[in-house]
């Protein structure tokens, strides 16, 4: 069993009214595309700023549509829109850094690699450093000192930063350059005006993250006013829900820095984050989006009341129009949204409340992911599946009595188990892995503009399933709370995965479920606890996940199979089963596409055959032997012809021991047939 890493999610992109266009043909539309894009472009460099804002407004909107994006990055946008952050109009500023910002949110990876690879660093630092040492000279003088002018230059600070996020998220070259130019003070700077500018802050934060992960260069720079700067961050009172968003991050950011922190001071840090996260999750996101529906009610019944009628009737038009071409706040309704606010407009300040509250707990499950992670790294799809070189020792016939220890336990610190314990964490996360509640999800089905929370709160209860997982791979059984209290979150773990069948078994949910399944059981077989889900239940969870197109799915299922089978293997009376589990990892290891899934198979089979007479009855009935040595070839051919184009030199590793193993068993198998 390995462990689960949390995965890395994109900020929102900035988000000017939308522009409505009537379909076209693909031929059409695709030569309009490129008339459109030269005709933009060529208005950046326009002598009049509010052409160069239209152009910019505007290239920002068409890049959130992946399929444009080739077209400007071959007219070299990058290099077009770069010069505009300094630009002596600030609302020109403001829109390049959006368009910048969307199109690196946008692009992903590969579009923030070739931004980077045109020379985005120098303006965009450039442009960072004026908006946190003062307005450039250059800049027109009528605004200097005026409020809207410092409200606009945090605003475009924001955008700049949610830049510098996304590709030094995504090159290393980036990052290097981050490093160099000593960015990460820049950054402090935008996070320390949290009580003035939360929406700067949170993306500060959200950077920060990103860049002191795994960047040993900047952490050997970094001094302890840093960390004093963070601390004060996490210990400042929790004023809104969007500051619990940004303590959650910030605690994110600490833990990455936690070997810059002093021992004398490790524990209270620790035990700091950990407050953070509980207190996030203690909050019961149900009770919560219904208060801020009825607070937004309120709202705009005494919106009305005061005159202020025509504005909201304005609202409702525009929302009714943005429906009717098929737009949802501005974003088109096929388009998956990238991010925590889903271009919430600035006025529903409820609705971002209730958005806050939601990603602040989906980063708090993810950092108790890492918390529960071993230093190892490892991000391989195939985690640490085969339970031995313990199949010698299965060939031998010298199983351990408790069901065969197939769980690699995880080292943890005693600062983190205590503070986990202290704050109830396991019990947190048990919580949150139950389906979102029917009533708000019936809230957010009635209001447009709340549909965006639906798959937040679904999110939430997949990280939560899956931290389930790897706070089950590093805990004690005592505490966990012992064998009752095992078996009670086994049955609360059957009636999510078997009974609830009106909810759509997506394959994120798939993944994260078999993921705790799959822990649970482990752990449970390893001392020895009886199961309370039935075979049959093992077998329709493996079933569903064998159909799906996530891979890590695929090995939760054979996995889980495999631990089940292992154990009725020593039971009376199970050949039946065991043929049903036999034929089942047969099926995977020969059909399945990935060798990753077909190694996890034969693994299982491994455990679930090496030993009882149930299990040498069932072997011979599925004629397990004949199979294997049908499957040995295609096995060793597949490994030589696919491995090291698709898979890691670790899977590798872990394939090549299948491998070995196999042929070992095979001679195992046919030992047991003459002695018979």
């Amino acid at each position: 069993m390995g462990k689960s890493r949390a995965r890395k999610f994109k900020p929102p992109g900035f988000s000017p009214a939308p522009l409505v266009k009537q379909p076209a043909e693909p031929e059409a539309q695709e030569n309009g595309e490129k008339l459109q894009t030269e005709d933009l472009l060529q208005k950046l460099q326009s002598p009049c700023p509010e052409v160069r804002e239209f152009a910019c407004a505007s290239i920002s909107t068409l890049v959130q549509q992946k399929q444009v994006i080739p077209s400007f990055l071959q007219k070299d946008a990058v290099r077009c829109l770069g010069p505009l952050l300094l630009d002596k109009c600030l609302s020109v500023r403001e829109t390049a850094a959006g368009a910048l910002r969307n199109l690196s949110t946008c692009g992903g990876f590969e579009v923030c690699d070739d931004m980077v690879t045109r020379d985005i660093m120098t303006p965009l630092v450039a442009l960072l450093r004026e908006c946190t040492t003062g307005l450039d000279a250059n800049m027109e003088q009528s605004m200097v000192d005026n409020k809207l002018a410092k409200n606009r230059v945090e605003d475009i600070a924001n955008q700049a930063i949610n830049v510098l996020w996304n590709v030094c998220e995504s090159s290393s070259k980036a990052l290097s350059i981050f490093n160099k130019e000593s960015c990460v003070d820049i950054v402090l700077q935008c996070l320390n005006m949290f009580s003035k500018n939360i929406e700067l802050a949170i993306s500060a934060a959200y950077c920060l993250q990103t860049v002191t992960e795994d960047n040993p260069d900047l952490l050997a720079s970094l001094d302890a006013s840093c960390l004093q700067a963070l601390e004060s961050v996490i210990m400042a009172p929790a004023t809104s829900m969007e500051t619990r968003h940004l303590q959650t991050l910030v605690a994110g950011a600490l833990w990455n820095l936690k070997e810059r922190i002093p021992s004398s001071s490790q524990a209270n840090t620790i035990n700091a984050i950990l407050r953070i996260l509980a207190e996030v999750l203690s909050v019961d996101a149900g009770q919560f989006i219904a208060q801020m529906k009825d607070a937004e009610t309120q709202r705009l019944k005494a919106a009305a009341s005061e005159a202020e009628t025509e504005e909201a009737v304005e609202i409702l038009e525009e929302a009714t129009l943005s429906e009717e071409n098929g737009m949802v706040d501005g974003v088109p309704k096929e388009k998956k949204v990238k991010d925590i606010s889903d271009f919430i407009p600035a006025s529903n300040e409820e609705l971002r409340r209730a958005a806050a509250l939601l990603v602040a707990q989906k980063t708090a499950l993810e950092l108790i992911v890492n918390l529960c992670c071993s230093d190892d790294p490892s991000d391989n799809e195939w985690e640490e599946l085969s339970s031995s070189d313990e199949s010698e020792m299965c060939l031998e016939k010298s199983v351990d009595n408790g069901g065969g220890q197939l769980l690699t336990p995880l080292c943890l610190s005693a600062e983190v188990q205590t503070a986990l314990q202290n704050h109830l964490i396991p019990k947190k996360v048990f919580e949150k892995t139950n389906f979102p509640s029917s009533s708000a999800l019936e809230i957010c089905k009635q209001a447009l503009a709340w549909k965006t929370l639906i798959v937040k709160m679904y999110t939430v209860q997949y990280r939560a399933l899956t931290c389930l997982h790897n706070i089950l791979s590093v805990l004690d059984i005592e505490d966990l709370g012992g064998a009752a209290a095992l078996q009670e979150l086994a049955q609360h773990l059957s009636n999510i995965v078997f009974l609830q069948t009106d909810v759509p078994k997506r394959d994120e949910f798939l993944e994260a479920a078999s993921s705790a399944v799959r822990a649970l059981l482990q752990t449970m077989a390893s001392k020895g606890i009886p199961q309370c889900m039935t075979p049959e239940q093992i077998m329709s969870l493996g079933e569903a996940c064998a159909q799906s197109s996530n891979i890590s799915a695929r090995v939760n299922a054979v996995s889980i199979i495999g631990i089940t089978g292992s154990v009725l293997a020593k039971a009376e009376n199970t050949a039946d089963t065991l043929k049903l589990i036999g034929t089942f990892l047969l099926g995977v290891a020969t059909n399945d596409p990935s060798l990753v899934v077909s190694g996890a198979a034969l693994d299982a089979i491994f455990d679930v055959f090496a030993d009882g007479e149930e299990a040498e009855k069932a072997a011979v009935e599925v004629k397990l032997l004949q199979h294997l040595k049908k499957i040995q070839p295609a096995f060793k051919t597949k490994i030589r012809k696919e491995g090291k184009e698709k898979y890691s030199t670790d899977q590798l590793c872990v394939l090549d021991n299948v491998r070995t193993n196999l042929r070992r068993f095979i001679s195992y198998l046919e030992s047991v047939e003459k002695k018979k």
